[in-house]
């Protein structure tokens, strides 16, 4: 079906064409020439009228033109060249002008947006499905982003079910609590989130009680006594418990503060004590020294969730930065000597732009950039989830060559998000402002070509969607009405 032509200067990547029906935008063409059958993408269409110009500024004026003509228009387009349909490789002529542009059979699409991870279909083509390649996924990262309640928890759980299929491995960390009663086609693993003061490295345990890497002398101390209470612990036979070994460190601070060679830090040393107890009081929860390795708890073939939701974002940042080290480098070891973590894994972290932030360092942004450069060596992929992309480190950032990206309205978001990505060209980024609730502009090596894609609804259970507030008021309401009833009968009873 012949639905335009192409009309002045053509490229090899892009040409403009005039219809006289409307096509959508976002929707595939095929241009015949130099004996290939060529895809196109609409990125842009506008509708005019030769006669009603901008330069007429009285509506009876438009009124009588319109009596005359019939409300005539023309329509004008331009179309992104995606590549020949068999081998996606952009021609090296141009199409001719005059060339007939030609609505892509569905059939041509189905077999282009084929794969083995179902994650929706066309918009512009409902009857199209749209798969993508879970190889590319890990191997290549992926980042989901997009404003707040424009279906981006579903997005997350709908590639997840699909890795599940095929038996994949995932790690969330959940960074406020929706995944932990989630009801996926399997039963999610939910890891406590309990760390081993021997599993930790002296910057993770100093992070915590909020010593920097710049307090050297409050760094130094914390130390010290930090590997006197490891040594205690291994003297006592294992016998000793976390409140023991935090007493221990106590102590040895309290015996260094009264050297004679340390009398001179003993404010340093006060300030390393009363940061201890608050460590104590902020993250003695998640601390316990028979807590097993994070690798041994994984298991294979399933969603595994760690449950960040009752931590702040320092507590959170060493969990992430302590999880992440103990994968790579189990990883690593495992393709050296196959003595290590035995799969391949899709690490997703929710609300990345708080772990990986723009603007200043964590624990984990170091990681998190790391795996991204070099964990597909490893079969290490990252998923960074983010409804904030302008807050989130453009570097982590750039190295995730996938991405789905729903609504994103704000100019400063939509430019951080181009900046990290060659592939989103501004005609694309001008569609995210308009996208509805889980529809999304979907790109990278997972996709032979970028496509505008209505993500499938997640059948199962997640607690991150929306509240019903109105129902919720009302069932609040009813339960206070029927204890004043109850403590009304109760009364009269006696």
């Amino acid at each position: 079906m012949i639905i335009g032509r192409c009309i002045g200067e053509t490229s090899p990547t892009e040409v403009a064409f005039v219809s006289k029906t409307m096509p959508k935008v976002g929707e595939y063409v095929v241009l015949e020439y130099e004996d290939k059958k060529v895809l196109g993408m609409i990125e842009a269409l506008v509708r005019g009228s030769v006669s009603i110009t901008e330069d007429i500024f009285d509506p009876d004026v438009v009124e009588k033109i319109k009596q005359i003509e019939g409300g005539e228009y023309y329509i004008k387009g331009t179309i992104k060249i995606l590549g020949d349909i068999e081998n996606l490789k952009i021609p090296r002529t141009p199409p001719a002008p005059g060339t007939d542009v030609k609505k892509a059979d569905p059939e041509i699409l189905r077999k282009i947006f084929s794969g083995n991870i179902k994650i929706g279909n066309l918009i512009t083509q409902e009857d199209v499905p749209v798969y993508l390649d879970a190889n590319k996924i890990v191997n290549r990262h992926i980042s989901i982003l997009a404003l707040t309640g424009a279906g981006k928890s579903n997005a997350v759980a709908v590639l997840l079910n699909e890795l599940l299929r095929h038996n994949g491995t995932v790690l969330v960390f959940d960074m406020h609590s929706e995944y932990v009663n989630a009801s996926f086609s399997k039963e999610v693993n939910l890891i406590p989130t309990k760390i081993s003061p021997f599993h930790l490295t002296i910057s993770e345990a100093a992070k915590l009680a909020k010593i920097g890497s710049d307090a050297y002398i409050q760094y130094r101390y914390f130390r010290m006594a930090y590997k006197e209470a490891e040594d205690y612990f291994i003297e006592s036979g294992g016998t000793c418990n976390i409140e023991m070994f935090f007493d221990k460190m106590k102590e040895k601070l309290e015996e260094y503060g009264k050297q004679e060679s340390y009398k001179k830090d003993k404010d340093k040393i006060i300030s390393v004590i009363n940061k201890l107890d608050d460590l104590i009081e902020d993250y003695g929860s998640i601390m316990d020294l028979s807590a097993s390795d994070i690798i041994e708890q994984i298991e294979f073939g399933k969603i595994n969730v760690i449950d960040l939701g009752l931590t702040d974002e320092e507590g959170a940042d060493v969990v992430v930065n302590h999880c992440l080290r103990k994968i790579l480098d189990s990883r690593k070891s495992f393709k050296r000597s196959e003595k290590g973590l035995k799969a391949p894994i899709l690490i997703v972290l929710e609300e990345a732009h708080i772990l990986a932030p723009a603007l200043r360092e964590t624990l984990s942004k170091r990681y998190i950039s790391r795996i991204a450069r070099e964990g597909r060596k490893f079969g290490v992929g990252l998923c960074l989830v983010s409804q904030r992309p302008k807050a989130l480190d453009v570097d982590a950032l750039s190295q995730v060559n996938n991405m789905i990206i729903l609504k994103l309205v704000e100019p400063t978001d939509q430019r951080h998000v181009q900046a990290a990505s060659e592939a989103l060209s501004d005609e694309l980024l001008a569609h995210l402002p308009s996208l509805n609730v889980g529809e999304a502009v979907i790109l990278g090596p997972m996709i032979r070509v970028p496509a505008l894609v209505k993500i499938d609804k997640f059948e199962g259970k997640l607690v991150g969607r929306d509240p019903d507030i109105l129902k919720e008021w009302k069932e609040a309401s009813e339960e206070v009405e029927q204890r004043k009833k109850d403590a009304r009968a109760f009364m009269w009873k006696y």
